[in-house]
């Protein structure tokens, strides 16, 4: 028992001893930093919440700081009152549901054979990949493909084009080659394994951290698109949400009409409520999925990225 109990006492003082006051020294300036990069990041967080849980005229007159004035959520009744706001949300999730599926299947597949080291060429077909991350063909002749394949104005716009990322197909492939050993898929083989029943049984289940940091990557860059919308699409009905919040924050546009009842038209004021409750309503979402894959990001990204 004594032996336990002193053995235990060296290691905290062993412990102790390796913490030098240089550490200590970056220790606190580094927590320094980080508290006010946090409030960097909190504060706008803050000030939006609180202007989207005030009145419109508190908003107006610049009372709001960072707590609601006149608590208040005609924002929100205003937002999901607006078919066209609702429209453009479940085309924001269709988009990303379905985007994110693709580019998971398309970047697993393409993956997985480039990390296998008995591949013919893979070293020619990883050029070609990494080619297209240094050039492209621009802008224009990207929208004049897109129209010539008969996408233009169509879901399709918004799902392929980009439907793979090479950097987070290298990301995948590196954690591929050195997380699942090659004796593994042999003895697999001599069991009498197939190629995709390996794939799928062993290879899957054991990439879940570096499939859930790439699937938060697809998300959250469909979550956030509006680009590809602002070129690709003229019909407002398959407009995302991020393209409807860019115009009524950038051009203002937004009908009171058309989301207040005759009673309540009259105040405008409310225009800039919607406009902090419609953001609030758009980064929810992602705010509520990124805890659930946190556990796996670092791990993900730095296996992915590191080694190999």
């Amino acid at each position: 028992m004594n032996k336990a109990v002193e053995l235990d006492q060296s290691r905290e003082l062993s412990s102790k001893m390796s913490v030098t006051r240089g550490d200590k020294v970056f220790y606190i300036i580094n927590n320094i930093i980080l508290a006010l990069v946090i409030v960097v990041v909190a504060l706008p967080i803050l000030n939006v919440i609180a202007n989207s849980l005030s009145s419109g005229d508190a908003v107006a007159s610049g009372k709001v700081t960072f707590w609601p004035v006149e608590f208040s959520l005609e924002g929100y009744t205003a937002v999901f009152s607006d078919s066209f706001i609702l429209i453009g949300y479940g085309n924001t999730i269709f988009y990303t549901v379905a985007g994110t599926v693709i580019n998971l299947f398309l970047t697993v597949i393409a993956a997985w054979p480039l990390a296998r080291k008995d591949l013919p060429g893979r070293s020619i077909i990883m050029m070609f990949f990494a080619f297209t991350m240094l050039f492209n063909g621009g802008m224009i002749p990207n929208f004049l493909l897109v129209r010539d394949l008969g996408i233009y104005n169509t879901c399709w716009a918004m799902l392929l084009p980009g439907a793979i990322s090479v950097y987070n197909m290298i990301i995948c492939r590196t954690f591929f080659a050195t997380s699942i050993p090659g004796e593994l898929l042999e003895a697999a083989q001599l069991d009498g394994c197939s190629e995709m029943r390996f794939f799928t049984s062993m290879v899957l289940p054991l990439s879940k951290a570096v499939l859930a940091v790439i699937t938060l990557y697809y998300a959250v860059a469909h979550w956030n698109a509006f680009f590809n919308a602002f070129l690709y699409l003229s019909n407002k009905a398959l407009y995302p949400l991020q393209l409807i919040l860019r115009d009524i924050l950038l051009s203002n546009q937004v009908d009171p009409s058309a989301i207040i009842d005759a009673d309540s038209a009259v105040n405008l004021n409310l225009v800039e409520t919607l406009k902090y409750s419609l953001i609030m309503v758009a980064c929810v979402p992602i705010w509520c999925i990124y805890p659930f894959v946190q556990k796996y990001f670092v791990q993900g990204v730095m296996i992915g990225a590191i080694k190999g």
